[in-house]
């Protein structure tokens, strides 16, 4: 079954639906052709739902998937053998709040600190970004994957300083740990209008 929805690395990755208690991986290719080739894979190996399978910048592939645990590792692992492979993931138990962030449907809180991790991949954006999630409680605002930023994706999320602070230094240590991080930032008192500004952006 397929529950996002295929499209060109002009638009944003959307999840029409978020799975409940299912494994979730995603694998990212540097073309689309082995991106395809390995979407077949996927469906074929194993009963998994696609959540979202789609060009991203600069012309890559990326597919999100998620299932029982046993399918999820089973159709990943059959997957890995495309060449043109950049990155890959599997969490048994992603945060929940992972993919109303991909969506960007999470407001921007006032009075709250801003945390924000900037890696080379969507899969190290999503495995930073469920690592800030469960190391402190913070609020997932935003998993911008690849749209419009040469390949880049970027996390951001809110809360107390002392919860960013924590969260922040455990995503930034997973990007680093895969090679895939690019910067970070800790805005302890972000301003009103600067909020806005991030709001208008996301539409």
């Amino acid at each position: 079954m397929i529950w996002g929805k295929h499209m060109n690395d002009n638009q944003s990755l959307v999840i029409s639906k978020a799975p409940v208690r299912k494994a979730l991986a995603m694998i990212e290719y540097s073309t689309v052709s082995a991106g395809i080739t390995a979407l077949d894979i996927v469906t074929k190996t194993a009963d998994v739902d696609v959540l979202a399978a789609q060009t991203i910048c600069p012309g890559k592939y990326m597919i999100l998937f998620c299932g029982g645990i046993g399918a999820v590792k089973a159709s990943l692992e059959a997957a890995r053998h495309v060449s043109g492979l950049i990155d890959e993931f599997i969490l048994g138990r992603p945060h929940i709040s992972i993919f109303a962030a991909i969506n960007g449907k999470e407001a921007l809180p006032q009075r709250a600190a801003l945390g924000l991790v900037e890696a080379s991949t969507g899969a190290a954006a999503i495995k930073a970004a469920d690592t800030a999630a469960k190391t402190s409680w913070v609020n997932l605002a935003e998993i911008r994957i690849a749209h419009g930023m040469c390949g880049k994706s970027t996390v951001m999320f809110t809360g107390e300083v002392a919860a960013v602070t924590a969260a922040l230094e455990a995503a930034k240590k997973e990007a680093v740990d895969k090679g895939m991080l690019i910067d970070t930032a800790l805005i302890p008192n972000p301003d009103d209008k600067m909020l806005a500004a991030i709001a208008n952006r996301r539409g």
